[in-house]
């Protein structure tokens, strides 16, 4: 507990043992009254305060306008204890909804302690001192010792050690770096002193744009959070003004009409009730305590949501749609084999690297770490005109001579009409000096839970996936074979990628929604179109985290289904709190305006009904399914 709730605490329990005390002395009159404001006002003066200022503010209509209503009105017609009573309970609800509010936000809040608080750069006598994060400029040779958090996004240059993930991808299974490693901020160092040039300034680096998103994630409201904020606005005048029409309109009807007695203290007691049950705290507090907790145990899950608009999108997702390299495989590409026409191998590979030295698509990064392995050393000198076109290859001038490295529809845009390729993997066609000179076969392994993330989307209730690549037919229809993917489109631009989505869109029904997963800067658009975007964070681009919906902190396809399963989760307890509390609370004020309900009564169907609300809220922050027990 913070210190704010403490105090609440000990005012509860010493509001409690004076109303016990007071309700045992035998004393009636004034003094009764006296002894009973003693524990009234010590636990209800915050409520009638805030009161106090809705009315000045004319803005009243709220749950301490109710409860100062109810309970200095019960206590005007004598029924001091139950008045009391009343405020004390209430008081005692609202410790326990901020303490599940607090227990929800530090959920959260642990994500925050991925920050770093420094960077060891080392100064002009070549000593490592501390300076701030926002200080170190790209390019900078940072020192990480065991124990400290990585910084910034980087390379290490020196060293080998072991990082603690858990903080980014939930995830306990440790990651080992070496040399030449990427490695992104907010990783614990566990073992080895590791150096690292930094590729981000620290705004940019992954750690800061985690922080951002979770920040920002409570401002994009959800349909059912902005329906409760609406119905709250008009709910509770309603019931002001049926309360008041209760306690004024029977009697009056009783006077005028039976031409009898008015039972003016009988029907503001059942006002008063009507009151105390009709305050809508279950409802305002528990629907954004539910997606609260739901982002937060989604969070750390290692499955970070923008916002409770998108955890309920997600909710209602029965189609998915893929990107290949990077989101099903691993991303990873090697040469498997060079088959020249004309040309030595290894002179292919020459032509092929220098030409794709300045790409940073991965299969150019695989071209060049081959040459590279071969003991020879890129030479930027030897290269000009170099022309990237997008969907297509990479055109320049090597040694003069004109090279052209891509994919089939690089060669026909040339007017080169090479043998078609029927080796299995991705073929990398070269053309030198207008002349096709032979390919490069590159191969991108599947991630090991690929198969097992198709299969398990199947089992939560998805009925069609989908699979979009670059990559030539026999490449696409490998993968989606071995995957058992439903659909398979290849040899795809960008803008195919967009035209695709739009027509599965416009296929499937209203309530159907399509998630599409992907992790390059070509599929940012794509990510944008589709109902809930979801980007793999850990190799993902810039590009794509940011348009992104939901991002997936270690790139494992098997939190798709994760993260779906606890959007249901989550709307799954929004709605029930919903139903429960608008029935409950329905009933008890048919039983409350009919007199069945006393003020007793009241008070469960006020602070018993948010109480087993928020109880079943907090639910959220609990993650089901096989990747829970991994951490």
């Amino acid at each position: 507990m913070n210190r704010k709730q403490k105090k609440v605490l000990v005012r509860i329990i010493l509001a409690a043992v004076l109303l016990v005390g007071v309700s045992l002395l035998p004393v009636e009159g004034w003094l009764r009254f006296a002894l009973f404001m003693l524990p009234y006002l010590c636990i209800g003066y915050d409520i009638l305060i805030k009161a106090g200022k809705g009315i000045i503010h004319l803005q009243p209509f709220d749950e301490n306008f109710l409860m100062a209503v109810a309970t200095v009105g019960a206590i005007v017609l004598g029924d001091y204890a139950e008045g009391t009573a009343v405020m004390l309970f209430y008081q005692i609800g609202e410790l326990f909804q901020s303490y599940a509010v607090g227990k929800s936000r530090r959920s959260i809040s642990e994500l925050m302690d991925i920050r770093p608080d420094y960077a060891n750069v080392a100064d002009e006598s070549g000593e490592y001192c501390q300076i701030d994060p926002d200080e170190v400029e790209v390019g900078t040779v940072i020192l990480v010792k065991p124990g400290e958090k990585i910084p910034i996004d980087g390379v290490v240059t020196e060293g080998a050690s072991t990082l603690n993930t858990g903080a980014l991808t939930g995830e306990s299974v440790p990651r080992e770096v070496a040399v030449g490693d990427e490695v992104i901020s907010g990783c614990v160092n566990l073992t080895g002193v590791l150096q690292i040039r930094t590729t981000k300034e620290f705004g940019e680096s992954t750690v800061s744009k985690i922080l951002d998103l979770v920040e920002n994630a409570s401002s994009k409201k959800s349909r059912s959070e902005n329906f409760i904020a609406k119905f709250a606005r008009y709910y509770t005048p309603a019931v002001c003004f049926g309360a008041l029409a209760l306690a004024v309109l029977p009697p009056l009807f009783q006077l005028t009409v039976m031409q009898s007695a008015p039972e003016w203290g009988d029907w503001i007691y059942r006002a008063l009730t009507f009151l105390v049950i009709s305050c809508p705290c279950a409802l305002v507090i528990s629907i954004p305590l539910s997606f609260f907790a739901g982002i937060g145990g989604a969070g750390r899950a290692g499955v970070l949501v923008k916002g409770s608009n998108y955890l309920e999108t997600l909710a209602g997702v029965r189609l998915v749609a893929f990107d290949k390299t990077g989101t099903v495989t691993g991303g990873v590409f090697e040469v498997a084999k060079i088959l020249p026409c004309e040309m030595e191998a290894e002179k292919l590979l020459e032509y092929a690297a220098l030409a794709e030295q300045f790409s940073t698509h991965p299969i150019s990064r695989s071209l060049c770490r081959a040459y590279g392995e071969a003991g020879c050393e890129l030479d930027s000198e030897r290269v000009s005109e170099v022309t990237e076109i997008g969907g297509h290859g990479v055109t320049a001038k090597v040694d003069l001579h004109a090279v052209a490295v891509g994919n089939l529809k690089l060669m026909e845009r040339l007017g080169i009409h090479p043998a078609a390729c029927d080796e299995p993997g991705a073929a990398v066609y070269v053309a030198v000096d207008g002349k096709f000179a032979g390919y490069v076969l590159i191969t991108d392994r599947i991630k090991p839970t690929s198969a097992e993330a198709i299969a398990d989307l199947r089992r939560i209730g998805v009925r069609k996936t989908v699979m979009l690549t670059g990559d030539a037919r026999r490449v696409g229809e490998a993968v989606a074979g071995e995957l058992g993917i439903d659909e398979v489109h290849y040899e795809l631009l960008p803008e195919d990628k967009v035209q695709i989505v739009e027509r599965l869109l416009a296929e499937k029904s209203p309530r159907e929604k399509l998630a599409f997963v992907g992790d390059g800067i070509n599929d940012a658009p794509v990510l944008s179109r589709a109902d809930v975007g979801i980007a793999m964070g850990a190799l993902g681009s810039d590009a794509a985290i940011e348009a992104a919906d939901i991002v997936l902190m270690d790139d494992n396809p098997l939190k798709i289904a994760q993260a779906i399963r606890i959007a249901r989760k989550c709307l799954r307890i929004v709605y029930q709190n919903i139903y429960f509390a608008l029935g409950i609370k329905g009933l008890c004020l048919i039983l409350g305006a009919f007199g069945i309900a006393n003020m007793w009564f009241a008070i469960f169907a006020d602070v018993g009904v948010m109480v087993l609300a928020v109880l079943n809220a907090i639910r959220a922050l609990h993650v089901d399914g096989p990747l829970a027990k991994q951490r």
